[in-house]
């Protein structure tokens, strides 16, 4: 069978494009190389709880368009992301709010937090140089040091020093005691978890699993006029320039016999 478009990749931008290609009456075949549909949103479900096997994902939108669109795939419960870093023992709100503040220095008013930023941020002078800079610039050392540093060098698997400025500069600094990390107008989870979503969009596409479409290019090319890639770039091209410096984490779950866990 010959089809209009082969989508490489069964996460949420191939399993919209499948769907909506579908609903204009084309012909589409999804491949996917993991044994299971929904790529990094992959939801499974363990004890009752739908775990998110590749991190936690929150859908968040401003544009009402977005969300009455992907409210027809699933029903979303209400969940707002308001994060809590432990820093030896502390517990300090994120994102960076009076909240925060308060805990950090003591101040209770806007503007005792805007002048204690203000203070610690005299030591950059000029255009930030690197991650650790710019982070001092918008918050101060101490919230950097406690708070930023070593997250970060977690995360990237590097001296904040060695990492640009860029990277850190959609902080969410909030002088008010708003602890909502988004300030999106929608935002949610699945109800019944990410992969029953994408089991909705993909109702009626053919799709075939454990299919590494680099490794069967050819074949799978010659079955379609078009070719949608949602895979790693650099793979695609054979790693013609190296590799990229992809950085991610690994997950480790457990279950444990407790009704909450922090």
């Amino acid at each position: 069978m010959k089809y209009d478009y082969i989508v490489v990749g069964s996460g949420l931008y191939g399993s919209i494009f499948a769907h909506e290609a579908k609903s204009k009456g084309k012909s589409v075949l999804v491949v996917d190389k993991r044994p299971n549909i929904a790529g990094n949103v992959y939801t499974e479900k363990q004890e009752g709880i739908n775990v998110h096997m590749y991190g936690a994902h929150i859908f968040h939108t401003n544009d009402k368009r977005v969300w009455n669109y992907i409210t027809q795939f699933a029903e979303f419960n209400r969940f707002t992301n308001s994060p809590v870093a432990n820093y030896k023992g502390e517990l300090y709100s994120m994102p960076f709010n009076m909240y925060t503040f308060n805990k950090m220095w003591g101040v209770v008013t806007p503007e005792e937090a805007a002048a204690k930023i203000e203070e610690q941020k005299k030591e950059i002078t000029g255009e930030p140089k690197n991650l650790e800079e710019q982070a001092i610039s918008l918050v101060g050392r101490d919230i950097y040091e406690k708070l930023v540093k070593g997250y970060t060098e977690k995360q990237w698997g590097r001296d904040c020093k060695e990492l640009p400025a860029f990277i850190i500069k959609r902080l969410p600094v909030r002088l008010t005691f708003d602890n909502n990390y988004f300030n999106a107008l929608y935002q949610g989870i699945p109800i019944g978890g990410y992969t029953k979503m994408v089991e909705n969009l993909l109702d009626g596409i053919e799709v075939r699993l454990n299919t590494d479409y680099l490794e069967h290019k050819a074949e799978l090319d010659a079955l379609a006029d078009k070719v949608v890639y949602t895979g790693p770039i650099d793979a695609y091209f054979g790693f013609k320039l190296g590799t990229l410096e992809y950085r991610s984490v690994r997950f480790e779950n457990e279950t444990l016999d407790i009704p909450n866990f922090q």
